[in-house]
């Protein structure tokens, strides 16, 4: 069975798929005139200036006419919950390990042009979301499918919708807590079964008492902190192996257009699958392309969709362009790339070398935290999914699948679970390309009267 879900992400992921996804995002980056790039210093300063109090004179009827359950913040918080963790400490370490240093070439490229397709499917399903009658919004690809393409757009959002539930089911409910029980088991020998038990226990509490929320007052509570202790642990590993950066980047570049050679526990890859992986992995990371992060967007608080959607342009730099860059430098300037180990227990060897058992208990504290929170966060997406191809009563009793699967993820191989996820990416990537490529004028327009709002104040 594994030979055939192996041999459909190597296809899903290949040349085609590639050139969608760099294709689209470089497209909306031509029409928007690279803004990740040259409006940089106007996204920053509506988000992060935003977040720290420095933008309020020039939205002070912000807050009166913003609508939504969270706060922009607390919406990208709740996002990089679901991808800082196990897409950028396990998701980088295991696309070294298999398709070599080259493959970060990859995430970075898939990350640039990223930045702009995250962008756009965040303002999208903040300009098409609903509201129900008890106050909670919902939005996401399949809305702003259904709401503006169609008949066509009905097929697709209704494939996407199926697709992304498998996604979800298979990143929350696999991924996450198979990465926390890994690495709780690695460091402390505590059995994974019981792990995925306790994680299971502590979500059907905050689920059922606290709702959406209590989930983004959560995440944006804890990822600052989270995000902070790993970018130090990283840094530290990284200046005591400074005399190894620039043959790291060296083997980033050079592996990335020839095979890599084996190497002590690493058997070798090539170009494709150097391709496949860092693509794979980049996208799992920042989430840019698949659209499940703005069905949390959507739940913003926020005055202009294209404003929301700056935030998810930060995402993206933060999660994919600091975050990932730094757990790549780490693992591989510290050696144990190559030392036959994957996913988060090979970062773990690298911290290892320099924190010893004091840091990396510190640390693996970070990873819990980070998982759980991802977990935790993609219950917000699970939920926009259930709800619209089944209806808000079913929520209430589909809920319990969410809860369930972690346990079976705590039974399976690593690999085994990243397979799975990279296979259920694939199919959601591609008819949320081409809605954004379909709807890339209403984009453009909602970027455009946006711009000139800012400019006007």
């Amino acid at each position: 069975m594994w030979d055939r879900i192996y041999a459909v992400t190597d296809f899903l992921w290949g040349t085609p798929l590639m050139i969608l996804m760099v294709g689209v995002g470089f497209y909306l980056s031509l029409r928007t005139g690279f803004f990740q790039i040259t409006g940089i210093r106007t996204w920053w300063k509506m988000t992060v200036g935003e977040i720290f109090g420095k933008t309020k004179s020039e939205g002070s009827n912000k807050e009166a006419s913003a609508e939504g359950e969270m706060k922009p913040f607390q919406a990208m918080a709740t996002v990089m919950a679901g991808t800082v963790g196990s897409g950028n400490i396990a998701g980088v370490a295991t696309a070294i390990a298999a398709g070599g240093p080259g493959a970060v070439f990859w995430m970075w490229l898939i990350s640039l042009v990223g930045m702009m397709t995250k962008m756009a499917e965040v303002t999208l399903s903040v300009a098409y979301r609903k509201k129900n009658e008890d106050g909670e919004y919902f939005g996401g690809p399949m809305h702003y499918m259904k709401s503006a393409l169609g008949k066509a757009g009905g097929v697709l959002a209704g494939f996407y919708a199926v697709a992304l539930l498998i996604e979800v089911l298979a990143d929350a409910c696999f991924v996450q807590t198979n990465t926390l029980a890994v690495c709780v088991n690695d460091v402390y020998g505590i059995p994974m079964v019981p792990i995925a038990l306790v994680v299971v226990g502590i979500s059907a509490v905050i689920i059922f008492r606290g709702g959406v929320k209590k989930i983004g007052d959560f995440c944006g509570k804890m990822v600052p902190a989270m995000v902070l202790v790993y970018i130090v642990s990283c840094v530290v590993v990284i200046a005591l192996n400074a005399s190894k950066i620039p043959s790291a980047f060296a083997m980033i570049f050079q592996y990335a257009f020839k095979p890599a050679p084996a190497v002590g526990g690493f058997l070798g890859s090539t170009v494709s699958l150097a391709m496949a992986r860092g693509a794979a992995r980049g996208i799992f990371s920042n989430e840019a392309g698949m659209g499940t992060s703005a069905t949390v967007h959507a739940t913003a608080q926020t005055d202009h969709p294209a404003h929301q959607g700056m935030y998810g342009i930060l995402e993206v730099f933060t999660v994919s362009i600091v975050i990932c860059t730094l757990t790549a430098l780490t693992v591989i300037t510290s050696g144990v790339w190559c030392n036959g180990n994957t996913g988060v227990v090979m970062a773990f060897d690298a911290f290892r070398q320099v924190w010893g058992r004091i840091g990396i208990i510190i640390l693996s504290l970070a990873v819990i935290l980070f998982t759980y929170s991802s977990y935790i966060g993609f219950f917000v997406e699970f939920r926009t999914c259930v709800e619209y191809l089944f209806g808000v009563k079913a929520v209430k009793f589909l809920q319990f699948i969410f809860l369930a699967l972690p346990i079976v993820s705590a039974t399976l191989a690593v690999e085994q679970v990243w397979d799975i996820a990279d296979m259920a990416v694939g199919f959601i990537v591609v008819p949320n390309m081409i809605a954004l490529l379909l709807l890339s004028p209403k984009f453009i327009s909602l970027f455009q009267s946006y711009i000139k709002e800012i400019k006007e104040k």
